[in-house]
């Protein structure tokens, strides 16, 4: 009687640590799928941060071209 009861008390103990190990997989699933999609994001972030990067240089460059005209004429 005494060995039954170990016995089930081991068997719970082992349902209960597979029940959390399945959790965690599951935790760990969600968590590599958010991380790929958080990389996607900042990907297309950083393509954005670079283009407006060059944006700004060009923007850069037809002022000082401006700059350059005004003081061609004035002087």
């Amino acid at each position: 009687m005494q060995e039954q009861r170990i016995i089930d008390t081991l068997s719970e103990k082992v349902s209960g640590i597979l029940q959390k190990l399945n959790t965690l997989k599951e935790e760990n699933d969600m968590m590599r799928n958010e991380l790929v999609t958080l990389k996607a994001e900042r990907e297309i972030k950083d393509q954005e941060i670079n283009k407006l990067a060059d944006q700004n240089a060009m923007k850069d460059l037809e002022i000082e071209e401006i700059v350059n005209k005004i003081e061609s004429i004035l002087g």
